[in-house]
C-alpha cells in the first residue's frame, strides 16, 4: 500500500545522465545486431508451452526475467521457473556483448532507464510478454512439505506466459482468496520458504521504498510498504539462487553473490539497540525473525530498522574454478547465493545461468562464458556503484527540489540514527512525516523519538538538505 505521497514540481534528470556519464543510445552497430537476433533466433526445441506461467512485475515494466508455475505435489510442491534467455540472443565477442559489459546492468532512472539491452530485447524478443512464445531457461525444483528440495532440472525450452499480473493485484487476489492456478500455492510456499529462512539466520528489511513516481508535469515523491506477496515472491527468487548456486558449488565452478556473515559484535550492538529503542527480542529469537516482526511505521521500530542495515553490508560478486571459495555464503541470505533470476537487467546472470546448464548437462562451459567469469566481480561492483550513486542521487534532487522554497519551516519528525563520529557536528538522520523525506540534521537527538525541525537548507545543485533541530 502506499504510506504517503507529495507532488514535486518539473524535475530535468538529465543532468544525471551526463555526470554519471550514463549512454544515450546503443551504438548503431550493437543495434543492428540486436534487432537482427530479434527477427531471426530461432526459439529452443523443447516445448513447454503448457506449463501456464504468470509474470509479477510493477504495472508499467516491459523488461520482463522471470515467469513462475507453482503447484503442490506429493504433499510438497513443484516450482517451475522461466528465466529470460538472454545468451540465445546476443553474440559472443560481438557488438553489442562488448555493449552489454560496458553497462554491466540497467540504471533505472524516475523519467526514464539505461537498459543494458537495447529494448528490441528487453521489452520484446526475448521479455517473457503475456501470450508470446519466448526462449526460456526453466528450473523445475520439487520441494517437500518441510520446503527441502528433493530434485531438480534445469534445460532450455520454448514457453508461453499466460498473464502479467502485478503486486497490487496479486495482493488483492490473495487477500480475497481468488490467486489464480499459476501462483495459488504461492503465500503457502512463500511463508514456508520465509520461515526456514529465519531458521537458518537470513535477514531481510522490511524497509518502506521511496519511489519517484510522474505525476502530470510532475513527480511523486512515495513512500510505499512492501506488499507481503512481494516477499513471497522474491522467495522464489532466492530458492532459484540458492539451488543455482549449489549447482556450482558442487561443479566447482561458477559466480556467486556473496556478502559476509554479520559479525557476532555487530548482532549484539544490535540487540542493545533493540532494549534501547523497546523493540521486543524474544530470548533465542534470529535476528531476521526479529527485524521481520517489526512496523516500520513506528518511529523506535524505524530507527532499529536502520540499524539492523549496518549487518547488511559488503556485498559482492566471487568467481571460482576448482577451488571452492573459503567462505562462499550471503550472509543476508544466510546461505550460498547465485544472482540468475534477471539476465536481462544483469549481466552477471547471463554467465552464471550458461555456468550452470553446463553443469547440469555435463557438458563442457562454452568457452566465451568460462574467460568472463574472472573478470565479472570487478565489472559489477563498478556497475553496482553507478547504479546505486543513480538511485540515490535523483531521490536527494526531488527532496531538494521539494523542499527548496520551504527553508525556515518546520517539520515533525522522527530520529533514525545518531552521527558515531568525533569529529562530526552532533546530529543524526531523521524522517520527516511529511512530506516522506530523509535528510540530515544537526542537534542533540534522541534517537528512535519524535522531534521537531527546522529546514535550512535545500540546495538542488547540490542535492543537499540540512535540518536542525528546533527549540
Amino acid at each position: 500500500m502506499v504510506i504517503r505521497r507529495v507532488v514535486a514540481p518539473r524535475i530535468d534528470f538529465g543532468e544525471l545522465r551526463r555526470e554519471l556519464d550514463l549512454p544515450e543510445v546503443f551504438p548503431p552497430a550493437a543495434q543492428r545486431e540486436a534487432d537482427e537476433a530479434a527477427s531471426r533466433t530461432a526459439l529452443p526445441s523443447a516445448d513447454r508451452t503448457d506449463i501456464p506461467f504468470v509474470t509479477i512485475d510493477p504495472p508499467t515494466s516491459r523488461d520482463l526475467d522471470q515467469a513462475m508455475w507453482i503447484g503442490r505435489r506429493d504433499g510438497g510442491y513443484r516450482v517451475h521457473y522461466a528465466i529470460a534467455d538472454v545468451a540465445t540472443y546476443v553474440r559472443p565477442g560481438g557488438e553489442l556483448d562488448a555493449e552489454t559489459w560496458r553497462r554491466g546492468q540497467t540504471v533505472y532512472l524516475p523519467d526514464s532507464k539505461v537498459p543494458l539491452h537495447p529494448v528490441a530485447l528487453s521489452e520484446g524478443a526475448v521479455s517473457l510478454l503475456p501470450d508470446q512464445e519466448r526462449a526460456a531457461v526453466v528450473w523445475t525444483i520439487d520441494l517437500d512439505s518441510s520446503g527441502d528440495t528433493t530434485s531438480v532440472r534445469l534445460e532450455r525450452a520454448r514457453v508461453r506466459s499466460r498473464a502479467k499480473l502485478n503486486y497490487a493485484g496479486v495482493q488483492a487476489d490473495a487477500d480475497a482468496g481468488r490467486l489464480p492456478e499459476p501462483i495459488a500455492a504461492l503465500p503457502e510456499l512463500g511463508k514456508l520458504l520465509a520461515e526456514r529462512g529465519f531458521e537458518r539466520g537470513a535477514i531481510s528489511l522490511p524497509l518502506p521504498e521511496q519511489d519517484i513516481e510522474p505525476d502530470g508535469t510532475g513527480w511523486r515523491l512515495v513512500l510505499r510498504a512492501p506488499y507481503p506477496v512481494e516477499e513471497y515472491n522474491a522467495q522464489i527468487s532466492l530458492l532459484t539462487g540458492m539451488t543455482a548456486a549449489r549447482v556450482m558449488l558442487d561443479g566447482g565452478i561458477g559466480l556467486l553473490r556473496t556478502m559476509p556473515a554479520p559479525r557476532e559484535q555487530a548482532i549484539a550492538k544490535l540487540r542493545a539497540a533493540a532494549g534501547a529503542l523497546g523493540v521486543e527480542w524474544p530470548d533465542g529469537a534470529p535476528v531476521g525473525r526479529v527485524v521481520a516482526g517489526v512496523d516500520p511505521a513506528s518511529p523506535p521500530a524505524a530507527a532499529f530498522l536502520d540499524h539492523a542495515a549496518e549487518l547488511m553490508r559488503g556485498a559482492g560478486y566471487t568467481a571460482f574454478d576448482g577451488k571452492v571459495p573459503d567462505d562462499p555464503g550471503h550472509g543476508a541470505v544466510a546461505a550460498p547465493y547465485a544472482h540468475v533470476t534477471a539476465p536481462l537487467r544483469r549481466l552477471a546472470d547471463r554467465y552464471a545461468t550458461e555456468v550452470c546448464l553446463a553443469l547440469f548437462a555435463d557438458a563442457p562451459l562454452p568457452d566465451w562464458a568460462g574467460a568472463a567469469l574472472p573478470k565479472l566481480p570487478e565489472v559489477m561492483a563498478s556497475t553496482d556503484r553507478v547504479a546505486g550513486t543513480a538511485e540515490r542521487a535523483a531521490v536527494d534532487l526531488t527532496e531538494a527540489v521539494l523542499l527548496s522554497g520551504r527553508v525556515g519551516e518546520e517539520f515533525d519528525a522522527a530520529v533514525l540514527d545518531l552521527d558515531d563520529r568525533p569529529k562530526r557536528v552532533p546530529g543524526g538522520m531523521i524522517a520527516l512525516d511529511e512530506p516522506p523525506v530523509r535528510a540530515r540534521c544537526e542537534g542533540d537527538l534522541p534517537l528512535g523519538e519524535r522531534v521537531r525541525v527546522r529546514l535550512v537548507t535545500a540546495d538542488p545543485q547540490q542535492r543537499r538538505i540540512l535540518f536542525t533541530r528546533a527549540g
